[in-house]
């Protein structure tokens, strides 16, 4: 499982020009399922994604993880992080999961996180979205489990 997660002031998802979610102050995480993730890379991406320390603490340094901060956490399934583009010049997706599999465990992030904290939102899987965001900093990392 690969997240690439932004520190945000704000991040919102569209489908069809209606919003479906939005945060505040908080964690975008753009998430892609690989062929074998299943329980084990949902439980451990869910506790990077609430414990990786990238806010702030009261001497300004990065100290303090989402579940200190109790702000907002975005999921937004997206494949194409799975990406090989290390030849020719159209990306291969083969690195990431079968539509029904993706699914099924971005799904079950989804229930983990939201049994973990208390400001979850997500976006559609398989719809086309529009993600807007304030980056904070810029803030951006690559989690992988």
């Amino acid at each position: 499982m690969i997240a690439l997660i932004q520190r945000v002031t704000a991040a919102a998802v569209e489908v069809d020009s209606v919003t479906v979610c939005r945060i505040g102050p908080g964690l975008l995480a753009l998430v892609a399922v690989q062929p074998g993730d299943a329980e084990a890379q949902a439980q451990r991406m869910c506790e990077r994604l609430l414990g990786y320390r990238i806010f702030a603490d009261e001497n300004g340094k990065m100290n303090r993880a989402l579940s200190d901060t109790g702000g907002g956490l975005l999921l937004v399934p997206q494949f194409t992080l799975a990406a090989d583009t290390a030849s020719g010049m159209r990306p291969s997706f083969t690195a990431a999961a079968a539509p029904d599999a993706g699914r099924r465990w971005f799904k079950r992030l989804a229930e983990i996180a939201k049994n973990r904290h208390s400001v979850v939102e997500i976006g559609c899987f398989g719809a086309h979205m529009q993600v807007s965001l304030v980056n904070d900093g810029p803030v951006t990392f690559w989690l992988e489990t």
